[in-house]
């Protein structure tokens, strides 16, 4: 889809099709929403979620950015986007779940390991910019360790959800749920070019599902 008018179309299609045999649920819907599992991906357009797992409406809490990043808990006075979201699934919907998804052929990742906006303006890619030096660290291990070559960048793709997952730790609700059992976290990596999902294992490993 590239127009508007591609979406109304879509609109209609979902209204006389998919709304009209699920009332009943979105009826349900309508009155409040209860998902178990919050799912933090990339923006990217080739990876939806609730389309990967095969959801329904209200079964996932979806938060989608720039390599799928979560950033480190924060009391700086500035507006937070990742983390009022993170706040508003652990805290008031009480989610037991939450599962960070790295993909594959990420372009966040591309322009964290080429440095290709660095010392842009915002509005020009500065934005950008600063939002993937949260993986500058981790950039420097896997550059030293791989170079910049394929295997980089699928090691760079994988270690976004590595870093996501202990920023999310920074965070005081989730460790002490964590602690109490009632809230589990999760990585994931999704594969665009095979469409395999791959799940990340207790030792910090990824294997195909």
């Amino acid at each position: 889809m590239t127009e508007f008018t591609d979406l109304i179309d879509g609109y209609q299609r979902f209204r006389d099709d998919h709304w009209a045999r699920e009332r009943d649920r979105w009826e349900q819907l309508s009155k409040g929403q209860s998902p178990k599992v919050m799912v933090i991906a990339c923006s990217d357009s080739r990876v939806d979620p609730t389309q990967i797992f095969d959801s329904s409406p209200g079964e996932m809490f979806v938060v989608r950015n720039i390599a799928n990043l979560v950033p480190p808990f924060e009391l700086d006075g500035q507006r937070h986007g990742v983390s009022a979201a993170l706040e508003f699934a652990v805290t008031q919907l009480e989610v037991s779940e939450i599962v960070v998804m790295g993909h594959g052929s990420c372009g966040g990742v591309h322009a964290a390991l080429t440095g290709a906006f660095v010392g842009k303006k915002p509005g020009e890619g500065g934005f950008i910019a600063h939002w993937v030096d949260m993986l500058d660290e981790a950039r420097e291990r896997i550059v030293a360790e791989h170079g910049t070559g394929p295997a980089a960048v699928k090691a760079l793709e994988l270690e976004t959800v590595r870093v996501s997952l202990r920023n999310l730790r920074t965070f005081p609700c989730i460790p002490e749920r964590e602690a109490a059992g009632t809230l589990t976290l999760h990585g994931a990596y999704f594969a665009i070019a095979d469409g395999v999902l791959h799940v990340m294992g207790e030792d910090g490993e990824f294997g195909p599902v």
